[in-house]
């Protein structure tokens, strides 16, 4: 299992994500779940997964695959190696992005999909993709393992994939598109830290990166282990407000007027 989230902000974009890769309780690994591309000058993307390693890692690799081959002068025209769909280089609206990765997932899916239900296993995968395209609005999208997608709107600007229960509570409490980067940064590294207290299966580093408005650039990104200084000031300084908050609630009517 593994937890990303998106968070889609007036500023621009923030993702943030774990490392963790659990194939059972005495096999734990380590792998990047940010991937972030630059098919040309006028647009910048980057890629959060989870689900099966082997079908996000197939996805990544025919992205990397179709981007080469354009530039090798391969895929002529003005679609992929998918059936003539816009890809990265030629989407005109992040939509189309999506899209395009939404059917690279489905396709590898049920290139094994026999083998592994043969094997009890699922070969599912979900994607949050962000973005921005020169002359359209910054976005993301949340990609089903289904193919089919949902973007971030002003009433839900932050999207997750995984193991997502557990880091929801604090975005819902104090995420809004009004937030500087780096407040949502620290929010969605904090929404990290609780899943990973709660999940085991969830484990650093932790992956940031920043995404400013109509800048086509990663601004800021990072890796944080699990003894960075971030991390444990970040959970301090978090558990010291939840006990603090806990101490300042009302009292029960039989507190205040004891027998």
């Amino acid at each position: 299992m593994t937890y990303c989230v998106g968070f889609r902000l007036k500023a621009g974009l923030v993702f943030a994500s774990d490392s963790r890769t659990n194939a059972g309780v005495d096999y734990i690994s380590t792998y990047s779940k940010m991937h972030v591309f630059e098919p040309a000058e006028d647009r910048l993307f980057v890629l959060l997964a989870a689900g099966n390693l082997a079908t996000t890692q197939a996805v990544v690799n025919r992205i990397q695959r179709d981007l080469r081959d354009r530039h090798q002068g391969f895929i002529e025209g003005g679609g992929s190696s998918l059936g003539g769909r816009p890809d990265l280089c030629t989407a005109r609206h992040l939509f189309e992005a999506a899209d395009y990765v939404g059917h690279l997932s489905v396709a590898v899916q049920q290139d094994f999909a026999i083998s592994l239900r043969q094997a009890g296993a699922s070969g599912e995968a979900s994607f949050i993709l962000g973005g921005q395209i020169r002359g359209e609005e910054h976005g993301l999208c949340l990609i089903y393992p289904q193919g089919n997608a949902v973007m971030a709107t002003d009433d839900t600007p932050f999207l997750q994939i995984g193991e997502s229960k557990y880091g929801k509570p604090p975005l819902d409490f104090v995420g809004h598109t009004g937030l500087s980067l780096e407040d949502a940064a620290r929010l969605c590294l904090i929404s990290e830290l609780i899943t990973r207290r709660s999940n085991l299966t969830v484990g650093p580093p932790f992956e940031l990166a920043l995404m400013p408005a109509d800048r086509l650039r990663i601004s800021r990104r990072i890796k944080l282990e699990q003894d960075s200084r971030e991390v444990r000031r970040s959970l301090e300084i978090w558990q010291a407000c939840m006990q603090d908050g806990l101490r300042r609630l009302p009292r029960f009517a039989w507190e205040e007027d004891p027998l």
